[in-house]
C-alpha cells in the first residue's frame, strides 16, 4: 500500500507542466546501514509559487533522476520512518547531482516492523532474475529442497538434487558465498534448513564474472532473512506431519546502536519411506536368458539441528564488520530391504533378502568474517573483504545381512576443510558506469576413508581389494574484473573477465595411487539489456563456465545396499567447458506479465553417467549373477538449447496465477570403449501455480507439476507428474497463521527408467518419498506479513543493477 501511494504521488506530480526543464539527480540512503532507499519520496517545492512543482521516487538503488523547470526550490526528502530532510533555497537552473543524501530513523523507527512481501514477485536485472519468497503455502514447515522445487527454471527430483532448465550442474551459493549450510552433501542439507529462513532465490544463468565460473548451468544463490531494524523482532514456526515429522525453527534479530544480534535455529525429526523397484533381464554370462527382480524399501529416520548466531557492528557511519558461527548437526537411522528375485534360463526360481543397517552422522562448522567499507558516503562505491573457514564430517558406518546372515560391514570416514579469502572493490565512475575488481581464493581438501569387511564364516575380513583412502585436493585461485555503463536510460551492458587456475591432487593411499591435475582458464562474461518501453525489455547474455568433477563423482568406493547394482565414482575425471547464450524477452501488459527467453550452451568432456557390465558376478542364492555398475565418464561434446517462459496473472486482489514452462533438446556425440554413446533427447517440464482467498480469508494454493519423458543413449524415463496443495488462516490480529499442506496429493512423483545394453536390459521405479501432511504454526512479533520489507539482505553480489 505504501509504494502506491507513494506510486500515486509521483504520478500525479508528472502531470505539471514545466518549461525549460533541468535534471537533478542524487542518491539516498539510510545513514546507519548505508544501505540505499528505494521509493523514498524527492519533492521540489516553489517558493514563489507556495506550492509543490514536481517530485518522484527513488529506484531500487535509491537514485532518483528527475526533471523540473529552472528555478529556485526547497528540496525535500522523507521517507517512512526516517527524518525528513529539506534542502533550503535550492538555485537549480542548469542540471545538477545533489549528491548522497543520508536519513536518520525518527524515534518512530523504534517501533517499526518489519515488512514481508505478501507473494512471490520477480525482479529482473541484467544477470540475473530475483525471486522474492512470499506467501508460499506449500511450503510452509518445508524445507528449502521445497521452496527451489517451486522457483521458476529450477526442478528438484525425487532424490532431492536441484536443476537448472534441467540440467543438474547448479553451483548453489548462501548469501553469495559457498556455505556450511550445504556442506559435504548439498542435497541432505538443503533438505533439512527451513523453509522460513529464506527471503528471496536469485537465479543467474548468465553469471557475470563476479561469481565462480563453477557450474554449467548457472547459479542458483539463497538468500537468508536477517533484519536490520531496531530493536527486538523474529518469528518462530512449528511444525508436525505425516509420515512422522516434526520440526521447530525460528529467527531473532536484535539491533541496538552500532550492534546488530541475529540467529537462526532449526529443529528437526523425520521418517522419510520411500520404494524401489528394479527387473533386470540378461543376455549372455554364465546364465543367458535368466532375470533379476529387485524391490527396495527405504526406511529412513534423521534427527537434525542447524543454527547460525552472528553479530554485525557498525565499526562507522562507513565501516562495517560481520562475524557469525553457524553449526549443523544430523543424525540418520536408515533400514534397506532388499527382496531379490531370481529366475534363470531353466525357469527355475530362487529368493534372498539383503538387508542394510546404516547410521549416518554429519557435523559442520563454519566462522565467517566480512567488512564492508564505503566511500564518500556512496554505497555503492565500497570494498568489502571475506573470511571463511569450514569443517564438514561425515561418518557413515553399514552393516549389512545376506538372507538374515551378517556378510558385510562397510565404514565411511570422511571430513573436508573448505577455506575462502575473496576480496572486491567496487567503483561507480559516474551516474551511470561502474568498474569492478575482485580476488577469491578457495582451497578444499577432502579425505575419504572406506573400509569394507566381508565376513568368510569365521569373522569378518577386510577386504583390501576395495577398502583405500582417497585424499582429494582442489586449490582454486580466482581474479575477476569487469565494466559496466548504461547509455540514454535505454541500453545497458556489463563486460567482464575472470581467470581461475585450478590445482587438484588425486591421491589414494592404499593403493599408493597419485595424480595430479593443473590447469588455468578464461572466462569472459558480457551481458547487453535494451528497453524497447517502460514495460518491454531484452537481454542478451554470453559466458564460459566450467563443471569440476566433485565428491560423488570421483569417489571410487562402490555402494553396497544392492549386491548386483552397484554405483561407484571415477577420480579421473576430467572437467567439462561450456560456452553459453541466453536472449530474455521481459513485457509487462495490464495484469500479465511475460518473462522468456532463448537459450543454447555448447560443452565439452561432459559427465555422463553409464551403465556397463562390470564383468563380475556375486553369488545370489548359490547362482552366480552380473554385477552390473553404473559410473559417469568424459563423453566428446553436447549441445543443448532450449525456449522457457513465466507467466504471471492476477485477475483480481484475491486471486494469483503463475505459470513456468520450458523446452529443452541435448544432443550428446561421444564413444566410451568402443561404445558410441551418440544421443538426442527433447525433453520438457511445466509448473502451473494457483493461489486463491477463499471466504473466511482461507487461503488455498495448488500447484501442479510435470516433467517430460527424456532419453539417454542407454536409458529412457517416463514423464512424471505431481500436485501439492495447502490451506492457510492467519489468526491473532496477523500476527499468526496455521497452514495444513499436502505434498505429492496422489503419491504420483516416481521416476520410472528403462535401460538398454548388449548384455541386459533393466527396468527401474524409484520413489524417495512418499505422498505426507504436514500442519504448521508460525507466530511473528514485531513483524507483519502484509506489505514489503523496506530493506533488503546484502548478498555479496552487487553487479551493476541495471533493469532488463
Amino acid at each position: 500500500m505504501t509504494k502506491f501511494l507513494f506510486a500515486l504521488f509521483a504520478l500525479s506530480l508528472s502531470f505539471v507542466t514545466a518549461q525549460n526543464d533541468v535534471t537533478i539527480s542524487g542518491i539516498v540512503y539510510d545513514k546507519e546501514t548505508k544501505q540505499p532507499l528505494e521509493y523514498a519520496t524527492v519533492s521540489f517545492f516553489n517558493k514563489a509559487e507556495n506550492r509543490i512543482a514536481t517530485g518522484g521516487i527513488t529506484d531500487e538503488n535509491g537514485k532518483f533522476n528527475i526533471s523540473v523547470a529552472s528555478g529556485t526550490y526547497n528540496v525535500s526528502v522523507e521517507f517512512i520512518g526516517f527524518e525528513k530532510i529539506t534542502l533550503n533555497n535550492q538555485n537549480l537552473t542548469t542540471d545538477k547531482n545533489l549528491g548522497s543524501i543520508g536519513l536518520s530513523a525518527g524515534s518512530e523507527a523504534l517501533d517499526e516492523v518489519e515488512i514481508i512481501a505478501e507473494t512471490t514477485t520477480v525482479d529482473i536485472k541484467l544477470d540475473k532474475k530475483i525471486y522474492n519468497v512470499g506467501k508460499d503455502l506449500t511450503v510452509r514447515g518445508g524445507t528449502v529442497s521445497d521452496v527451489l522445487d517451486n522457483v521458476p527454471s529450477v526442478s528438484v527430483d525425487v532424490e532431492g538434487n536441484v536443476a537448472l532448465r534441467g540440467q543438474d550442474n547448479v553451483r548453489i551459493l548462501i548469501n553469495g558465498k559457498p556455505s556450511g549450510l550445504v556442506g559435504l552433501n548439498s542435497t541432505d542439507a538443503l533438505r533439512q534448513l527451513p523453509a522460513e529462513s529464506i527471503e528471496r532465490v536469485e537465479v543467474i544463468t548468465s553469471p557475470s564474472a563476479r561469481y565462480d565460473a563453477e557450474g554449467t548451468a548457472g547459479i542458483l544463490n539463497i538468500i537468508l532473512r536477517r533484519s536490520k531494524l531496531q530493536g527486538l523482532n523474529g518469528a518462530i514456526t512449528a511444525n508436525a506431519g505425516y509420515p512422522n515429522q516434526a520440526g521447530l525453527s525460528g529467527n531473532i534479530n536484535y539491533r541496538t546502536g552500532d550492534f546488530n544480534f541475529f540467529n537462526t535455529t532449526g529443529v528437526s525429526y523425520r521418517e522419510s519411506p520411500g520404494e524401489s523397484t528394479t527387473e533386470t533381464e540378461y543376455f549372455n554370462g554364465d546364465d543367458p536368458n535368466s532375470f533379476l527382480n529387485e524391490y527396495r524399501d527405504f526406511d529412513r529416520e534423521r534427527k537434525g539441528i542447524n543454527t547460525n548466531f552472528g553479530v554485525e557492528w557498525y565499526i562507522t557511519d562507513s565501516a562495517s564488520l560481520t562475524g557469525a558461527v553457524f553449526y549443523r548437526k544430523s543424525d540418520d537411522d536408515d533400514l534397506t530391504t532388499n527382496q531379490s528375485h531370481l529366475i534363470n534360463g531353466l525357469g527355475e526360481a530362487s529368493n534372498s533378502t539383503r538387508l542394510e543397517f546404516e547410521t549416518e552422522d554429519d557435523k559442520t562448522i563454519q566462522y565467517s568474517l566480512n567488512f564492508d567499507k564505503q566511500f564518500n558516503g556512496n554505497s555503492q562505491h565500497k570494498l568489502t573483504a571475506d573470511f571463511q573457514y569450514e569443517n564438514s564430517n561425515e561418518n557413515e558406518f553399514a552393516s549389512i545381512q545376506q538372507n538374515y546372515i551378517d556378510s558385510e560391514r562397510v565404514t565411511t570416514y570422511q571430513s573436508e576443510d573448505r577455506v575462502l579469502l575473496q576480496a572486491d572493490y567496487v567503483h561507480p565512475l559516474n551516474e551511470s558506469s561502474q568498474f569492478e575488481l575482485g580476488y577469491r581464493g578457495n582451497f578444499n581438501t577432502s579425505d575419504t576413508d572406506y573400509a569394507l569387511e566381508l565376513n568368510n564364516g569365521s569373522g569378518f575380513v577386510l577386504d583390501r581389494k576395495t577398502s583405500n583412502n582417497l585424499i582429494y585436493k582442489e586449490y582454486v585461485n580466482a581474479v575477476y574484473a569487469q565494466y559496466g555503463n548504461k547509455i540514454k536510460d535505454k541500453f545497458s551492458y556489463l563486460l567482464g573477465l575472470r581467470m581461475e587456475d585450478t590445482r587438484v591432487t588425486v591421491e589414494q593411499l592404499t593403493s599408493n595411487d597419485l595424480e595430479k591435475k593443473n590447469y588455468t582458464g578464461f572466462f569472459p562474461t558480457i551481458n547487453l539489456g535494451y528497453e524497447l518501453t517502460e514495460n518491454q525489455s531484452l537481454t542478451l547474455g554470453y559466458n564460459r563456465r566450467i563443471r569440476r568433477p566433485r565428491s560423488r563423482f570421483i569417489n571410487p568406493f562402490p555402494s553396497r545396499s544392492s549386491a548386483t547394482n552397484l554405483f561407484q565414482g571415477n577420480p579421473d575425471l576430467d572437467p567439462t567447458y561450456s560456452n553459453s547464450f541466453d536472449f530474455g524477452y521481459l513485457n509487462k501488459f495490464g495484469k500479465l506479465t511475460l518473462n522468456s527467453s532463448i537459450y543454447f550452451q555448447h560443452a565439452t568432456d561432459v559427465f555422463t553417467f553409464i551403465t556397463i557390465d562390470s564383468g563380475t558376478t556375486t553369488i545370489v542364492d548359490g547362482v552366480p549373477v552380473p554385477v552390473v555398475l553404473s559410473t559417469p565418464v568424459n563423453l566428446s561434446s553436447e549441445d543443448r538449447y532450449g525456449f522457457e517462459f513465466t507467466l504471471t496473472y492476477r485477475p483480481t486482489k484475491n486471486w494469483n496465477m503463475n505459470g513456468n514452462f520450458n523446452l529443452f533438446q541435448s544432443s550428446t556425440e561421444g564413444t566410451y570403449n568402443n561404445v558410441v554413446y551418440d544421443n538426442e533427447n527433447l525433453s520438457w517440464f511445466v509448473r502451473f501455480n494457483n493461489k486463491y482467498t477463499l471466504p473466511g480469508n482461507i487461503d488455498w494454493q495448488t500447484r501442479l507439476f510435470y516433467r517430460g519423458p527424456r532419453e539417454d543413449a542407454q536409458n529412457k524415463s517416463k514423464g512424471m507428474f505431481s500436485t501439492d496443495m495447502a490451506f492457510s488462516k492467519d489468526l491473532f490480529n496477523n500476527n499468526a497463521s496455521i497452514a495444513l499442506s499436502v505434498n505429492d496429493l496422489f503419491n504420483s512423483r516416481k521416476r520410472q527408467t528403462d535401460s538398454f545394453t548388449e548384455t541386459f536390459n533393466r527396468e527401474s521405479e524409484f520413489q524417495w518419498r512418499k505422498r505426507s501432511f504436514n500442519l504448521s504454526f508460525t507466530y511473528r512479533f514485531n513483524q507483519q506479513k502484509n506489505r514489503q520489507d523496506r530493506e533488503r539482505n546484502s548478498d555479496g553480489g552487487d553487479d551493476m543493477q541495471f533493469e532488463g
